[in-house]
């Protein structure tokens, strides 16, 4: 037990979730300036987890989930607490509000949390300029959603929604190292199936490759809907070359798997983060890998990762790169450390020379098995 378990943690816990998130990125802004001092303490340099997507090079896979740093307001802190890559976002074109308060809950017996934001962010041209000047020491995704306007919003055509996101990606095509378009929030009702319409979705991504973004593309998707979804989404994705791959975002409402009491959740609004999520995140990542193009696309993995055991099956399922935010709130800042330096231990154990060699391993086992 650490100190952040036995001491930050339950100090923590007694505050307002939202309010106790935007302390801790009011604290990493506050010392933005020890960020690479506080690398050089914790991140873990083994050239055995050094991995290359996308034309990109990541010291190790684990990376910060968008959801953490919404506006990009502490990245030079996090970045010193060993990453291998940060995500920020979700940015939208326009700044949000999100969703009413209160919109984010703690589930302490299932390692959870409710997540209900519903896209607050301050707009992509202050993030942008924020950002512009940053010079970070890993790979900084940017993930990007169309601006939840609210429940009275007005109405917008499909081609508005799709140049909103057009948009979007411009603002950022000299920012980012990677952009991952998410076309999938499960926390406003405001366009939550407008992807599942395949015309949608294609008429988006003809419109994406015609911008010519020259960065990675990945596309953030509904864990929804099995295999033929996969399948559909595997098809829409062929002809258009920018994409490098995939990722899949929380499903709304609460998954069967949670064990905290009905009557604890059953008003709290949003999706379910952390170990409930692991179950179907695991399911997609295994059913996408076994039947996209292995070497054009690649898989960023998450849900429920708290140790290196949690991100090593991520991996071996066909993860290329596995991303953690709940277990920041519940294990702390160090538990990126412990991840890396126990997926080195992992890799020593099974004789393996990079991680690369254990992406799908699983998979690829099980089709040796069945033939």
């Amino acid at each position: 037990m650490g100190l952040y378990t036995t001491v930050v943690r339950p100090l923590a816990f007694q505050i307002d979730p939202e309010r106790a998130h935007r302390m801790a990125l009011a604290t990493g802004a506050a010392f933005a300036w020890a960020g690479g001092a506080l690398r050089g303490l914790s991140a873990h340099d083994d050239p055995r987890l050094a991995i290359d997507i996308a034309g990109l090079h990541f010291g190790n896979p684990i990376g910060l989930a968008a959801g953490f740093d919404k506006s990009g307001t502490a990245l030079g802190m996090l970045a010193g607490l060993g990453f291998g890559a940060l995500e920020i976002g979700s940015v939208s074109v326009d700044p949000s509000d999100g969703n009413p308060k209160p919109r984010l809950f703690r589930l302490p017996q299932d390692k959870a949390i409710v997540v209900a934001y519903g896209l607050p962010n301050d707009g992509a041209s202050v993030i942008g300029r924020r950002i512009g000047g940053l010079r970070l020491p890993v790979p900084l995704g940017v993930n990007l959603v169309k601006t939840n306007r609210g429940a009275g919003g007005p109405c917008e055509t499909a081609d508005a929604i799709i140049e909103e996101y057009v948009e979007a990606g411009r603002k950022f095509k000299n920012l980012a190292s990677y952009l991952m378009f998410n076309l999938s929030c499960p926390n406003t009702a405001d366009g939550r199936d407008f992807f599942a319409d395949r015309a949608h979705l294609d008429a988006c991504l003809s419109a994406l490759g015609e911008a010519e973004f020259g960065l990675p593309v990945f596309l953030k998707i509904s864990p929804l809907g099995g295999i033929g979804t996969i399948e559909r989404l595997l098809e829409a994705a062929e002809p258009h070359r920018f994409i490098s791959g995939f990722m899949y975002n929380l499903p709304p409402g609460k998954p069967r798997t949670l064990t905290t009491p009905h009557a604890v959740w059953e008003k709290m609004p949003g999706a379910v983060s952390g170990k409930p999520f692991a179950p179907l995140a695991d399911e997609c990542i295994r059913e996408t890998y076994r039947r996209m193009d292995q070497k054009r696309y690649a898989i960023v993995g998450s849900g429920g990762v708290f140790t290196a055991k949690d991100a090593y099956a991520k991996l071996k399922l066909g993860a290329s790169l596995v991303q953690v935010l709940t277990a920041l709130i519940y294990e702390g800042p160090g538990v990126v450390s412990r991840i890396t330096t126990g997926l080195s231990q992992l890799l020593e154990r099974d004789g393996v020379k990079n991680v690369r060699e254990v992406i799908g391993a699983d998979v690829r086992q099980g089709r040796k098995a069945r033939a």
